[in-house]
């Protein structure tokens, strides 16, 4: 059975796909530009198949973790290799692996970011009490302050 008849015939103007999608027009202009889609034409109108929104389904989901255009094109463009979809399924498995793999690390230096900023609130709560904030004018605490400030900033 031809595997076109399970696609329904439907077209798309950029405004539905826009808002199906919540994005703009520029951006549906920017990956035809890249060569991501490929809308027919009809006068200046852009008239979008099933296929070009399958394709911007696979763009914003790639964008939304993480892929470059690049790699997104990389992937698309093996659709249409005639193996019934194996070799971009296997690209799309690599290459979400290793996106993995980065945000992990970014998720580790972040952690190590946000206890570096709590060791360094603490600091500063030492530092204040130190001051004896009942004591101190609130122009020393404010000198105080930008003292550290410049401190942490070295």
């Amino acid at each position: 059975m031809d595997k076109d008849l399970h696609r329904p015939c439907r077209t798309f103007t950029i405004r539905q796909l826009c808002e199906e999608f919540d994005c703009t027009p520029r951006a549906l202009r920017f990956y035809e530009d890249k060569g991501l889609l490929a809308p027919a034409r009809e006068g200046l109108n852009r008239i979008y198949s099933y296929k070009d929104r399958g394709r911007l389904i696979l763009i914003l989901r790639g964008k939304r973790v993480g892929l470059a255009l690049s790699e997104i094109r990389e992937i698309l463009d093996l659709y249409a290799g005639g193996d019934g979809g194996a070799a971009q399924i296997a690209k799309s498995q690599r290459k979400f692996g290793e996106r993995i793999v980065a945000l992990e690390q970014q998720k580790i230096d972040i952690d190590h970011a946000i206890d570096e900023l709590k060791e360094s609130i603490a600091f500063c709560e030492r530092s204040l009490a130190a001051l004896d904030a009942d004591v101190a004018s609130p122009k020393q605490l404010d000198a105080a302050r930008a003292a550290e400030a410049q401190s942490m900033a070295k």
